[in-house]
């Protein structure tokens, strides 16, 4: 059997491409007397033909990106992809500051520094938008002075 023809088999019995198989020196005659399959894999077994380890694309520079990322470098500008609300969705912004807010006028009604009317009121206003976030809800409530 050629050689070509006994690469092909090895592939095949080691899972592997031909461009991987490789033939020991000392066992190149074997290989190329082999008449069956079953001598070939007795040539694996041996040890006589084998595959090269597999070789991947090196992880280090996405490794070093993701570290820099964690510790919140290149987020500018320049290093955003797609359009305003593909990152944070409008819902999902909505939801982050109405939570913030509530749980900040959540806060002052247990500490009793707001009563509760003027608590319910505050809070239809947080439901219609009247905030930006919380610091222009504190601002407001300070401008008022309902906060005691």
């Amino acid at each position: 059997m050629s050689l070509k023809t006994a690469r092909r088999i090895a592939a095949q019995a080691l899972g592997a491409g031909e461009a991987r198989i490789r033939f020991k020196p000392d066992s190149l005659t074997k290989a190329s007397e082999a008449l069956t399959r079953e001598d070939i894999r007795g040539l694996v077994k041996d040890g006589g033909i084998y595959a090269l380890p597999q070789t991947g694309q090196t992880r280090l520079r996405g490794q070093h990106y993701h570290a820099q990322r964690k510790k919140g470098r290149k987020l500018g500008r320049g290093n955003k992809k797609g359009k305003m609300y593909s990152r944070v969705s409008q819902k999902e912004d909505w939801m982050l500051k109405v939570r913030a807010q509530r749980a900040y006028l959540a806060k002052l009604k247990e500490e009793k520094k707001i009563e509760s009317a003027d608590a319910r009121h505050i809070y239809l206003m947080i439901k219609g938008r009247a905030f930006r976030g919380r610091s222009a809800l504190e601002a407001h409530l300070r401008e008022k002075k309902i906060i005691k």
